[in-house]
């Protein structure tokens, strides 16, 4: 029965009658792996009249720091076995966070059953994913490392967050200490509700982390029948692809890197949505290459690209492929940036600008200019080749990563004219290049440069005819002899053709049209070298 009070009566009764909201602190549970912090936060509940209670290794350490840890065994009526795999796993625990407060008959069950009110739970998980991270943990030790009762301590209080308070990130501890200092040993409804989100992220991606290593060793690198994700928030951005939309950067968990990872920001105005779009593409081509290269992008397509022994001979003429489409574009360098390239540079207008190193007085000359973001990332880890996700509606699409992995050797030539040695660089240099290009694509080259670029055109002979027009608008002269990649095959031979007549002397393309023979025999009959990769490279 109910007392006049409001406090459950009979045997063993401990929970208060509460309204949402209402709940004082007088109980904690403070069970984590990570103990950074944990003495203190303990320390703190202490001073406010807060019984703690703890768990295994926790215990050891609040009682060591003088805490005085209640040991869960003494609060559950049920010992810790099993080398530690049971010790929360008890009914009376699981009342005590999850018992509605404002609810009578939750109260008299409580009561019955002598179950006492547990108010807030800290809890972190054993470390799963850093386990496996070390790459020489066993099978035994991972599955060891796959907590159960710290996750559904975490659920149980989350779900009742209305009754009780749930601190999963040692990050929170002064503010949640903060808080209850000032109002009275009370977290506000707010605060509990803001925790039992972040709760719930924190056992989804810790799920997600075990399905996918569980899932890696049924199905390799195949694709899984459920496919389960997570990510967090790394930055909030500007804005989206258009000033009225927000955006923020979430970085993929269990990734070994990202984006932004090691990148150091050194001038500029914060990043948006599309100043990260840009960058990404610029990046991927510029790691393509191991010598001094310089990508420049814009509208995530390329609209410049050189290799050269000296970086700023690349940027110049990668600049000189579309000087017009440059303006405002995205920069990635492979190479330090010295005096002499950052005063090129600093002639035009430039979004984003990353390198691996900058010198100082290359910094003085660049953030002279207020509205270029400068990024340093001084180790670019090795290019990442993840399965890559399209978003569409209700559903998103998943396919390995497109990589160029075709050599000289496995590559066809289908005409009676073979390239000569520098064609063939130029060629493997176009193709490199056209890989990163929206479909359809058109790359001109020559010496190890771009000269034009036909992006996204839904007609390939229209790709080719802008990359031809944008190489006679910039550098005319270079389009004798010059050569060109397809990322697909030509459907007809009016591509080929047109440049052909505009001065390219050599092209390489998948081949496999129903019309290759037509296709061929246009270049047979100028003269010109013609190469099959046999493998397309869309990028839609």
């Amino acid at each position: 029965m109910l007392s006049k009070a409001g406090t459950a009566t009979g045997e063993g009764a401990r929970i208060e009658r509460a309204e949402p909201g209402e709940v004082r602190v007088r109980r904690a549970l403070l069970s984590v792996s990570d103990k950074r912090g944990v003495v203190d936060f303990a320390r703190g509940l202490e001073e406010l009249g807060v019984e703690v209670i703890s768990t295994g290794g926790t215990a050891r350490e609040l009682l060591g720091a003088g805490i005085a840890a209640r040991a869960i065994e003494d609060f559950s009526g049920f010992p810790e076995i099993m080398d530690g795999r049971v010790k929360t796993l008890v009914p009376r625990l699981y009342a005590a966070l999850l018992a509605r407060r404002d609810e009578d008959a939750h109260l008299q069950d409580a009561a019955d059953q002598g179950v006492e009110q547990v108010d807030l739970v800290c809890v972190n998980l054993y470390p799963f994913e850093q386990t496996v991270a070390r790459g020489e943990a066993s099978e035994e030790e991972i599955i060891e490392n796959i907590d159960i009762g710290g996750p559904t301590m975490i659920r149980a209080a989350a779900k009742n967050s209305a009754f009780a308070a749930v601190v999963v990130d040692p990050a929170d501890y002064l503010e949640v200490l903060a808080e209850l200092r000032e109002s009275g040993s009370r977290l506000s409804l707010a605060t509990r509700t803001r925790l039992a989100a972040k709760a719930f992220a924190c056992t989804a991606r810790y799920d997600v982390a075990i399905a996918s290593w569980f899932s890696m060793r049924v199905h390799g690198a195949g694709f899984p029948p459920a496919w389960a994700d997570a990510y967090e928030k790394v930055s909030d951005l500007r804005y989206g692809e258009n000033p009225h939309q927000r955006a923020a950067f979430y970085a993929r968990v269990g990734s070994p890197t990202h984006l932004l990872d090691g990148v150091n920001q050194l001038h500029g105005k914060e990043l948006s949505f599309n100043n990260l779009l840009d960058l990404n593409s610029a990046r991927q081509l510029a790691e393509a290459f191991e010598a001094p290269a310089c990508a420049i992008v814009k509208h995530n397509n390329p609209c410049g690209c050189a290799t050269s022994t000296d970086v700023r001979d690349a940027y110049e003429r990668a600049f000189a492929c579309d000087p017009q489409s440059a303006y405002g574009g995205v920069i990635a360098l492979n190479r330090a940036v010295e005096v002499p390239l950052a005063q090129a540079l600093a002639k035009q207008f430039v979004e984003v600008l990353l390198a691996p190193r900058f010198a100082e007085e290359a910094l003085s000359v660049l953030r002279a200019k207020k509205s270029v973001r400068l990024l340093e990332l001084p180790r670019w880890p090795a290019p990442l080749h993840e399965v890559e996700c399209k978003p569409v509606i209700g559903g998103q699409l998943a396919q390995t990563a497109d990589v160029v992995s075709e050599r000289r050797e496995q590559m066809r030539v289908l005409t009676r004219t073979a390239p000569s040695e520098q064609q063939w660089q130029d060629l493997l240099f176009a193709w490199q290049v056209c890989r990163h290009v929206r479909s359809n694509a058109i790359v001109l080259a020559t010496g190890g440069a771009t000269i034009g670029i036909g992006a996204g055109q839904m007609s390939r002979v229209d790709s080719v005819r802008i990359a031809v027009e944008k190489a006679r608008a910039a550098q005319p002269r270079l389009l004798d002899g010059a050569v060109l990649a397809s990322d697909a095959f030509f459907p007809f031979a009016d591509g080929p053709q047109l440049a052909i007549d505009a001065g390219v002397k050599a092209i390489i393309q998948p081949g496999g049209s129903v019309r290759d023979e037509e296709v061929i025999a246009a270049a047979d009959a100028c003269g010109v070298a013609m190469v099959a990769t046999g493998v397309r490279h869309f990028r839609h």
